[in-house]
């Protein structure tokens, strides 16, 4: 597992990885700015982390998960600004794989019986037969 040397440093390696990918920059068309976008396997690979996995156990059990979290909610959040633009599809699907649903919070937990369909299967003609020797032609 990934440790690092304090907090500062931590704090210090999570800013740089937003700094870098911050700056706008002109596409070659010179059309429309352009910029990179945070992601959690990119800052798990800034950050010195093998996997997202690995990331995500320092998370839970690290000194410094706060810190990791935090970064976390960041990249988040700016998936959540793109929700707002035309296409937000790749946004949606970040999100959704990043635990987020559709869910309406404040709908009661037991709303979903509501929905519940029940099937009847009402059988018409002879019973089946259970073997060759029943049939009768």
């Amino acid at each position: 597992m990934k440790y690092f040397k304090s907090g500062q440093k931590l704090d210090d390696l999570i800013s740089q990885y937003f700094d870098v990918i911050s700056p706008v920059k002109e596409t070659k068309t010179g059309k429309k700015p352009d910029r990179d976008f945070p992601t959690i396997s990119g800052l798990a690979l800034h950050l010195g982390f093998s996997s997202t996995q690995e990331m995500e156990e320092y998370e839970l059990r690290g000194k410094y998960s706060e810190r990791i979290s935090r970064a976390r909610l960041r990249v988040i959040a700016d998936y959540e600004k793109k929700l707002h633009v035309t296409s937000s599809t790749g946004a949606i699907f970040a999100l959704k794989s990043m635990g987020w649903n559709e869910r309406n919070e404040s709908k009661p937990i037991d709303h979903k019986l509501s929905n519940v369909v029940k099937v009847t299967i009402v059988t018409s003609g002879p019973p089946l037969s259970s073997s060759e020797k029943e049939v009768i032609v």
